[in-house]
């Protein structure tokens, strides 16, 4: 099939830094170096290279996964080119972990991707339909109602899982598949099947690219095109099978019985450690000019007519090569071999004696070279390259070869890039941004929600247990408290005891939702669903469970203390506490790497609010410069409305003479005595406050979502 993914001059630098005689030292490497190419369409691509490669950061860059502005090149589709968010639009990418839900079948997982992916124009028969045929495609025919399954609970086999992440992400049927080390994990057996079932996707049409690790004989024969990283640059292009012509054109045969493939890696290694480097091998495909042997002393310098100043491209340039050690060419003394750098200008391979032009993607349409650059590039200073070897990087052709030394951002303003073809981005019809409308994805999200509550109980029944448990004991020790100043107390302990107990309660969904995290981020990367229906499916799911929990809290406590503000104030303060600590909690989840940290994170700032709450020291007596603290604390809020409610009714509280009614407290005296107001209507300012929090905390939460969870490389 003719077409597919083009890339030309994919370059991704990043700043390192390095310690050097006790100085630490900026330098600039580049994980990808102006690498060109083409991915062909209807044929599986694989990209191999040893450890350290580059072979997944150039996955990610032609998948979109780097951030825009920090890769430099132009990436095409078709004659088109495509801007990061255009091939997020059209690709699926396929992550080296599995990350999928535990407790849904393996019908399920598709059925939900399919729902996600295939938009509300397909009708729910059509999509059940092409799910029934992908699970038969892909072979999962006997794990159809099979539980995915983790460390806790069996599930279908690692081979199973990842077919089906793969199906996950093809249900739509992309023209794109990036997948990372899909045979990671695998035996043999599970591998092979796995590339076979790729092959099958890209020989409907798709472009099918996937970084892979030492592949068996088997796995070989199915991959149509091959890549070979080293360093960040291009080794090798082509098909698998003529890897032994490429190494053979250098000179370096492979030895009868061994894998061509894995002699090519063998002798990247060799050059990786000689002063000749990764950039000897790389200039080798670009130009096609024999690399100096690793025994050989070889010095070659390039004078480029061009770099002179003055000089015009008529000029003359001037090789030299010396070589002392050429023997086995006939060659004993060095020699100066003089090459016209005009219009027409001609490459000597001093290898052979003959004159020619580059082959292969070095060359431009007419395979003419333009120039040479004289004055070492940035790679060359890096690399440790011997001084006397040239790189020649800069070689372009003077008809408008895909090798243009200019770069140019992948980003959004190569909309306004005009390719060969004359056929700008914005031909482009992709449909909506994303398959189906929000309030759909909203519904979708909590049928999915629901059904792993359902399947995965031990999150809400631990609360409610923990909950149940300690309104008990809290009720039974504050139990019916007289009508006194110890009294008082007791009631104003049980009330922080309730908005601590509250707000650690939630503690518990820190790791299942880091967990829930990357899934999330695997979906939403390429336009599943929005971030923003995400949240507001979570909140909705949660809202059922979280009114439980504080009406089973409430009917415990309310008739043993036997307390006398508004019953369904009380019952909403504790409803509202659950929903902000919630809010919280997600919030500072989606901020820490693991959970561990989000735990700390999570008690620490709880702590915090405890003490500036107030019940430890009045506002007016905490030193100024912490007073934000105290209207930041959100137990604050549900501690005072609490007290409000209680004692916010101006009668007496306790009578120093109960048959005269000479009251001894007020109960709006005790308000006062803790410095808080006795406007009736405050106790609902309070409310709307703790509120406030609980959506600003889902707003932050939702900015986290949205800006900082794009899986990208910076």
């Amino acid at each position: 099939m003719s077409g597919g993914l083009e890339f030309m001059n994919l370059t991704y630098t990043v700043t390192k830094k390095q310690k050097i005689e006790g100085k630490w030292i900026e330098e600039q490497v580049d994980l990808l170096h102006k690498i060109s190419g083409h991915a062909p369409k209807g044929s599986v691509t694989a990209v191999m290279g040893p450890s350290g490669a580059g072979k997944s950061t150039f996955l990610d860059g032609l998948a979109g996964r780097i951030a825009s502005g920090s890769l430099q090149g132009r990436v095409s589709m078709e004659g088109r080119l495509m801007s990061p968010s255009l091939i997020k639009r059209t690709s699926a990418y396929v992550m080296q972990d599995d990350r999928l839900f535990p407790m849904l079948t393996v019908y399920e997982t598709l059925m939900y991707a399919a729902e996600f992916r295939l938009g509300e124009e397909v009708s729910y028969s059509e999509k059940q339909a092409r799910v029934e045929k992908l699970i038969e495609q892909l072979g999962l025919t006997n794990a159809r109602n099979t539980y995915i399954g983790n460390e806790e609970v069996r599930g279908v086999s690692g081979g199973e899982r990842r077919r089906v992440s793969i199906g996950v992400d093809m249900i739509h049927g992309p023209a794109l598949l990036f997948l990372d080390e899909p045979t990671s994990g695998l035996d043999s057996s599970s591998a092979h099947s796995v590339i076979e079932k790729v092959h099958d996707v890209a020989m409907a049409g798709s472009v099918v690219i996937l970084t892979i690790h030492q592949p068996s004989h088997r796995i070989l024969t199915l991959l149509d095109n091959l890549f070979i990283l080293a360093r960040g640059q291009l080794i090798y292009q082509g098909s698998p099978k003529d890897v032994g012509v490429h190494l053979s054109n250098m000179g370096r045969k492979v030895p009868k019985g061994e894998n061509s493939i894995e002699y090519l890696l063998d002798v990247i290694a060799e050059y990786d450690r000689s002063t000749l480097t990764i950039a000897a091998l790389a200039e080798y495909y670009i130009t096609k000019i024999r690399p100096p042997a690793l025994t050989d002393d070889v010095d070659i310098s390039i004078v480029s007519a061009s770099s002179v100043k003055g000089l015009g491209h008529d000029a003359a340039g001037i090789m030299h090569l010396r070589s002392p050690s050429m023997k086995h060419m006939g060659v004993e003394e060095s020699r100066s071999i003089s090459i016209d750098m005009g219009s027409s200008a001609h490459v000597v391979n001093e290898f052979d004696h003959s004159v020619r032009t580059p082959r292969g993607k070095g060359r431009g349409r007419s395979g003419i070279v333009e120039s040479f650059t004289f004055t070492p590039s940035r790679t060359h200073r890096r690399s440790g390259l011997s001084p006397n070897y040239v790189n020649s990087e800069e070689i372009v052709s003077t008809t408008g070869s895909t090798l243009r030394s200019s770069e140019y951002t992948v980003g959004e303003s190569d909309y306004f890039y005009k390719n060969p073809i004359q056929m700008s981005p914005h031909d482009i019809d992709l449909g909506p941004k994303f398959p189906n409308s929000f309030h759909k994805e909203v519904l979708v999200l909590i049928k999915r929600n629901f059904h792993n509550i359902r399947r995965t109980p031990e999150l809400f029944l631990s609360r409610q247990v923990v909950l149940t448990v300690m309104g008990a004991m809290l009720g039974t020790m504050f139990l019916f408290p007289d009508k006194d100043v110890q009294g008082m107390t007791n009631v104003l302990s049980f009330f922080i005891s309730t908005v601590c107990l509250f707000f650690f309660s939630s503690n518990d969904a820190v790791p299942a939702f880091i967990q829930e995290r990357f899934i999330f981020i695997r979906e939403s990367s390429h336009n599943a669903y929005r971030a923003s229906s995400y949240v507001i499916s979570g909140l909705i799911t949660n809202l059922p469970f979280l009114l439980i929990q504080a009406l089973t809290y409430f009917i415990i406590v309310w008739y043993l203390l036997k307390l006398n503000g508004d019953f369904y104030y009380f019952v909403l303060v504790l409803f509202v506490s659950l929903i902000t600590t919630n809010s919280f909690v997600v919030f500072v989840s989606s901020v820490v790497p693991n959970y561990i940290l989000g735990y700390a994170a999570v008690i620490a700032f709880t702590a915090i609010f405890f003490l500036f709450c107030g019940f430890f020291i009045p506002r007016e007596s905490i030193p100024i410069y912490w007073q934000w603290m105290h209207y930041i604390s959100t137990i604050k809020y549900s501690y005072e409305g609490m007290i409000m409610n209680e004692y916010s009714r101006d009668i007496c509280y306790t009578f120093l003479d109960e048959t005269k009614g000479i009251c001894a407290l007020h109960r709006t005296e005790v308000l006062t005595g803790l410095s808080i107001s006795t406007d009736k209507m405050n106790k609902w300012v309070s409310l709307a406050s703790l509120l406030g929090w609980a959506v600003i905390y889902r707003i932050l939460f939702y900015i986290i979502l949205r800006f900082a969870s794009k899986n990208q490389r910076t």
